[in-house]
């Protein structure tokens, strides 16, 4: 099996479950340690090999593309393409992206997935054992929320449900997901929509399996988590906060004013205004923001902020662009 050359990476979708924080924002720029949620999947795949990378974008979409870029700051290609005709889901965002990956091998990675571990064991097992098909698994405390491998008696793998009523085991197939030439949209033209009104990729799977593909799994041994809930956003800030290093980091033209403590590791953008305030553990601050008369920790906040409180502020997301005041009376 030749190398993986080229990804698909998610930037579409609404992101409901989030909302109010997606009001605003794509889901995929949400901040983790003060990079969009975003880069760290491109970053992860190319250092797995990858070298063109191609994102889908909601219609109308301007933003992400802008902050992105063409791919040249993390030394691979990026293109993006339109999410046309509405969300029907994952498995569809693939087949939109066939006249890209043509009939080369590739990587599908869903990018508010957030992965410790690197992806090149994935990438080594799937080229080396000749694999049509390798799924990402891990054990999960709601398998029901996600896509749960069906095991025979003999340990074997010959089925994938998409969110089981009652699932039977607790593994759920990850959102990274590898794939031999062409068979991806073979499988695509045999299923169709669930009741769910969307193509699932749990039936591409399923349909390799009936069909005699070769569909390998590995479970993935660090930590991983679908971003789908605030307080995962949290614990992946401070988990990718410990994996960059991150102890004070802090960015241009911060202004300092009156009684400033920080408690590592925290990272500053550049711009903000931190006055009379104690932050951190594990906070992370976008540009522009004001930090005053507040104690914070554990808590991402998001570019062009404004946060001041006497009380204690811990385990929290503040979105772009707002304003957090309180005063005891």
């Amino acid at each position: 099996m030749d190398m993986i050359k080229k990804a698909i990476l998610t930037g579409g979708g609404r992101a409901t479950r989030l909302r109010p924080i997606t009001n605003t924002i794509n889901k995929h720029l949400i901040p983790l340690a003060n990079k969009p949620m975003i880069f760290h999947a491109i970053e992860k795949v190319a250092r797995a090999g990858v070298t063109e990378i191609f994102i889908n974008t909601n219609p109308g979409e301007t933003e992400l593309q802008k902050i992105i870029g063409n791919g040249d700051r993390f030394g691979v290609k990026i293109s993006f393409f339109e999410q046309v005709g509405g969300p029907q889901g994952i498995a569809h965002v693939v087949k939109l992206a066939q006249k890209f990956i043509g009939d080369d091998p590739f990587m599908f990675y869903l990018s508010d997935n957030i992965i410790l571990a690197e992806l090149n064991k994935l990438v080594d097992k799937f080229t080396t054992g000749n694999f049509d098909c390798l799924l990402a698994l891990s054990q999960v405390k709601d398998p029901e929320r996600f896509g749960v491998p069906i095991f025979n008696a003999k340990g074997e793998l010959i089925e994938v449900q998409e969110k089981p009523t009652n699932p039977p085991n607790n593994f759920a197939v990850t959102g990274i997901y590898l794939y031999g030439p062409k068979l991806f949209f073979e499988a695509f033209d045999h299923i169709a929509k669930s009741a769910r009104g969307e193509y699932e990729i749990s039936d591409i799977h399923s349909y390799f399996l009936k069909t005699g593909r070769k569909v390998g799994h590995e479970e993935i041994t660090g930590w991983w988590k679908d971003t789908g809930k605030v307080e995962d956003l949290i614990l992946a800030n401070k988990l990718l906060m410990d994996l960059c290093g991150i102890k004070f980091e802090i960015g241009q033209n911060v202004k300092r004013i009156g009684s400033v403590k920080i408690v590592e590791p925290v990272c500053v953008g550049d711009d903000c205004v931190l006055e009379n305030c104690a932050i951190g553990p594990y906070t992370a601050i976008g540009k522009n923001s004001v930090i005053k008369n507040t104690r914070l920790s554990n808590a991402i906040v998001f570019e062009e902020c404004i946060v001041e409180s006497p009380v204690e502020i811990d385990q929290i997301v503040i979105s772009r662009d707002s304003t957090m005041s309180a005063k005891i009376v």
